[in-house]
């Protein structure tokens, strides 16, 4: 507590030059954590997704590639696809009588961000990531899921939300919820740190980069820490969600692993994202009942 009078009348003229600045930015403050106000709103909504409050449920998957999302959505009852814009295409059912959707967000970290950032403010609150990813770990195969426990920040949006020593990680909730749906369908999955990147071929092509040992060097850092996969989206949303106090999670399944592939050993490449599909499913099944109790 500060008691001395000088120090107390600095930090009243501090707390007020903030809430002038925060009330005259259009920024609003909930439970705690500041949000910000629409900057841009169409006639037909939201600006970059084209969606309003109502459209959606409270819980959403995310898929990157928006040709996922009608394949997500036949898992949902009553399923109707609701608005498509740019990389943004949405689809909103039920699940156990809940509204829920599915939203895809476009390949990286900004513009999963921009369509995390629009569907909180018209009411989502509880997010899973689901992707494909190229393992990292020995251990992790093709047509394996990879269920995030944190997330390594090489990417850009997360620095405009924290400090680089803040921790990219998962609401533990949702991320239980996923091991627990992952366990039930019997499928073989991973717990760990994914590696988050910008740059697909950074990854795949490092020796025609001028970064070249630098990313070899942070590469093989990882792998000898035990980074399971690694993919482009989850650092991203773990740092908003953060942010922005709502819950967000990621499961992901591999194509193929490149550390696998080096050290000569089978190596096999799986397309298919039904796993992945299934467990964040099964997970927000998990979650509606969940939350029900605590209501």
């Amino acid at each position: 507590m500060v008691t001395n009078s000088p120090f107390r009348n600095i930090l009243k003229r501090a707390l007020v030059y903030t809430f002038n600045a925060v009330r005259s930015s259009g920024k609003t403050v909930q439970k705690g954590i500041l949000v910000m106000k629409l900057a841009y709103k169409s006639e037909q909504g939201e600006y970059h997704i084209r969606l309003n409050k109502g459209d959606v449920g409270r819980y959403v998957i995310l898929p990157g590639d928006p040709g996922r999302c009608e394949k997500i959505a036949k898992y949902f009852d009553d399923a109707k696809l609701i608005a498509q814009n740019r990389e943004y295409v949405t689809y909103t059912g039920t699940l156990d009588g809940v509204p829920v959707s599915v939203m895809s967000t476009g390949i990286g970290g900004a513009s999963a961000a921009i369509g995390m950032e629009e569907l909180i403010h018209i009411g989502a609150d509880t997010f899973i990531r689901v992707g494909t990813s190229g393992g990292i770990k020995k251990e992790v195969m093709g047509g394996d899921i990879c269920i995030a426990t944190g997330a390594i920040r090489f990417e850009g949006t997360s620095k405009e939300y924290a400090p680089e020593e803040w921790p990219a990680v998962p609401d533990f909730d949702v991320t239980l919820a996923l091991k627990q749906a992952s366990e039930k369908l019997g499928f073989r999955h991973h717990m760990g740190v994914v590696q988050c990147k910008d740059s697909f071929y950074g990854q795949h092509s490092p020796d025609t980069m001028p970064t070249e040992p630098m990313l070899k060097y942070k590469w093989e850092a990882w792998r000898r820490l035990g980074a399971t996969c690694s993919e482009m989206e989850s650092a991203a949303l773990f740092t908003v969600a953060a942010a922005r106090g709502v819950r967000c999670g990621s499961v992901m399944m591999v194509v193929a692993n490149q550390t696998r592939r080096e050290l000569g050993l089978e190596d096999p490449q799986v397309y298919d994202t039904d796993k992945a599909i299934k467990a964040a499913v099964e997970a927000i099944r998990i979650l509606i009942k969940n939350d029900a109790v605590l209501v």
